[in-house]
């Protein structure tokens, strides 16, 4: 873990940055797929890991080192590892964990594409994976057993942004058996709102084609923990079974976007309150989820674990899908489109797309209601935002 006091803003900018040879300012793009030894003997030794230095892209570079290395530190963990998109670092560090006959506990609300690499891919590897409503506790003693070998949870959860107490859940888990890892998908937070080893979370995941990079112009992922879990990721993980490696471009347009990462954040959470205050006067709106009100279930634990409350605000519409997506589509401002974190404002409808895994009986029992709009809301004025949303609503 950094020992580094400076600020996150200075660390945002500086942490992991080497000294180029030329003197370039900016880390360089090395768009090499390989690298040079000086003899056999060298090669022998970096490949029995016995002398640091590079090998072959799939195994790291100098522009995927120093995106690690500032993640690393902005996330306070000892180590990182960059990966070809957020799923990459799902599947990744999953392969290297689990074995046949052994169990994961997993949130029962989770992203579409995680929901099902759970439930329809693992289990096709003798892999179960035991579905919970992991915010109650009674629930998760439950479900612990002798093969558990991993705890998974997002929080705020997509697309509901339902709150986990971290710090309950890992001690919950690590007092069953202390080997057992507690999982943390922090991409709706992004390590300046919330980092999850603080709390007592062992791995931290995220998809950096979000917050991190900021930008929507790119795919990649992370996987933040201790150095011995982010070496058996790399060997194991990404270069032998999934081969999810970030190239060098996108590895810099990654380190870029992360250096706005506090000034973006803190216009993202600003926007979004103000967005979930208007949404909670409209009365065509059935429900609001946003952890920064106090009517959100999860309000409380939420000013515990996160500095900020995130850019992310989804609402129900009153009448169902079909009025859901008449809002949807008549956005002018925002755009209709997955994904989040950008500097633009995306709307999307979960049940019918990013959640569209889900069955009708598992969106109703992750509390995906067929109404629920997930809102990114973006960089634009506030009151823009409001003005957009107010008009697509009219439309009802």
């Amino acid at each position: 873990m950094s020992s580094n006091k400076q600020g996150y803003g200075t660390r945002a900018i500086h942490a992991g940055k080497q000294k180029d040879a030329n003197g370039a300012l900016i880390t360089p793009i090395y768009q090499s797929s390989t690298y040079i030894f000086d003899s056999t003997a060298q090669g022998a030794a970096r490949f029995a890991l016995e002398e640091p230095g590079y090998i072959y892209a799939r195994l790291g570079s100098p522009s995927t080192a120093v995106l690690e290395a500032k993640l690393a530190d902005l996330e306070g963990g000892e180590a990182s590892l960059v990966t070809a998109s957020g799923m990459g670092a799902v599947t990744s560090t999953i392969w290297t964990l689990i074995n046949a006959g052994e169990e994961i506990v997993a949130d029962k609300t989770l992203y579409g594409c995680t929901f099902e690499f759970f439930e329809h891919h693992l289990s096709r590897f003798n892999v179960k994976v035991n579905f919970i409503e992991i915010t109650d506790e009674a629930q998760l003693r439950a479900a612990l057993n002798e093969r558990t070998r991993i705890v998974y949870l997002e929080t705020p959860a997509n697309p509901n942004l339902k709150i986990t107490d971290i710090e309950k859940t890992a001690k919950i888990a690590h007092e069953y058996n202390p080997e057992i890892r507690v999982i943390c998908d922090n991409t709706f937070s992004s390590p300046y709102v919330q980092r999850p080893l603080e709390l007592g979370a062992d791995i931290v995941l995220h998809s950096c084609t979000k917050y991190i990079n900021g930008h929507g112009d790119l795919l990649a992922g992370v996987v933040v923990s201790d150095q011995e879990t982010i070496n058996k990721i790399r060997l194991i993980g990404q270069k032998d079974m999934t081969g999810a490696t970030l190239a060098a471009n996108e590895a810099f347009l990654v380190e870029r976007g992360l250096k706005t990462l506090p000034v973006r954040m803190e216009r993202h959470c600003a926007n979004a309150m103000k967005v979930a205050q208007y949404l909670a006067t409209n009365d065509k709106v059935e429900v609001v989820y946003y952890p920064g009100l106090e009517s959100h279930e999860g309000h409380e634990i939420a000013k515990k674990q996160m500095h900020g409350f995130g850019g992310m605000v989804s609402f129900v519409v009153k009448g169902g899908r079909e009025k859901a997506a008449i809002v949807a589509d008549n956005v002018k401002v925002a755009t209709l489109a997955v994904s989040l974190g950008a500097t633009e404002s995306l709307i999307e409808h979960p049940a019918s797309m990013t959640h569209s895994p889900y069955t009708e009986e598992e969106l109703e029992a992750a509390g995906i209601a067929p109404g629920l709009i997930r809102f990114s809301v973006g960089l634009e004025d506030a009151e823009d935002i409001i003005a957009d949303l107010e008009q697509a609503f009219a439309k009802i």
